[in-house]
């Protein structure tokens, strides 16, 4: 005779009448986070560029504010005035002379990551110049320079060829440079002169005051210091000054002078960097070889 089975027995008796079995849990420790990243709300959906990070893509970037040519290197002579002939009126320039101003070297995306022109201008007498730069000019056939300067261009097409000279006929009448130079140095100022502070009150309490900045910042609350960039007596002046859209008025190739109109910065006598105008439309000027051939293209932007 088979024997019955009770289902009812071979069920598990309630939890709190099974035993207890202690479970040891070890917590793994690392750097790694065990939750699930979030998703990030940003750059989603289809077409939508994406940044870069390498050196090609910050070229190309800049590439639409990168001068076409290089520039060119002048000495500020003193300012002057032309009478316009139509008109009558008199406007106040600037005279810029070029010396002697050459191609020494080239810069190349391969070998230093961008493009660029060493252009010299001047000359020193070889006993004045460090082996190392002597070196430097003898290398590529170019006597040695007063000032040596490197000017950023957009591609190899403005690369001119070592050695060739840049004169006055590089800028023609009517069009927009941007002219750098070092401001005149004004030594030690206060904070009136340099930064155009009120000053303090001329009576009613203020003794032996009148010209000082006063407070240089807060107290506990502020972090008892003084905040970076605190406006405060200093050293005025002899830092490099960029006069943008300085229109060119007369060219004299022959004498190697530029006019310019208005005033740039700089005493008489100082270093002016001059080139094409990055927010004005880029001339239209011949593509120049290493050969100093013009050819039939113009070096238009194209971008």
């Amino acid at each position: 005779m088979a024997a019955s089975v009770c289902h009812s027995c071979a069920q598990l008796p309630p939890s709190f009448l099974l035993p207890r079995v202690n479970v040891s849990t070890i917590s793994k420790r690392s750097i790694k986070s065990i939750s699930t990243p979030r998703q990030s709300r940003y750059k989603q959906g289809q077409g939508l560029p994406r940044l870069e990070t390498s050196t090609a893509a910050a070229l190309e970037r800049k590439a639409y504010t990168t001068p076409l040519r290089t520039g060119a290197l002048g000495t500020k002579k003193g300012m002057s005035a032309l009478y316009d002939t139509e008109t009558g009126r008199r406007q106040a320039c600037t005279i810029v002379q070029m010396d002697r101003v050459q191609v020494v070297a080239h810069k190349t995306r391969e070998q230093n990551g961008y493009y660029a022109v060493q252009v010299g201008s001047g000359w020193k007498h070889p006993s004045n110049v460090t082996r190392p730069l002597l070196g430097h000019y003898a290398e590529h056939g170019v006597s040695p320079k007063r000032h040596l300067v490197e000017f950023k261009v957009r591609d190899e097409r403005g690369l001119l060829g070592i050695g060739e000279m840049i004169g006055a006929g590089w800028f023609h009448e009517g069009q927009y440079v941007d002219a750098k130079a070092n401001s005149r140095g004004m030594g030690f100022a206060g904070g009136m002169k340099r930064h155009g502070f009120k000053g303090q009150p001329a009576s009613h309490g203020v003794s032996l005051t009148h010209r000082a900045m006063g407070s240089a910042g807060q107290g506990q609350g502020g972090g008892s210091r003084v905040l970076p960039g605190k406006k405060m007596p200093g050293r005025m002046g002899g830092h490099q000054v960029t006069t943008q859209n300085v229109k060119v008025m007369k060219v004299d190739d022959e004498k190697g002078i530029v006019v310019l109109n208005g005033c740039i910065s700089g005493p008489d006598g100082c270093l002016v960097k001059l080139s094409d105008a990055i927010k004005k439309p880029w001339p239209e000027i011949p593509l120049m070889t290493s050969g100093a051939q013009s050819v039939a293209e113009p070096l238009k932007a194209t971008i």
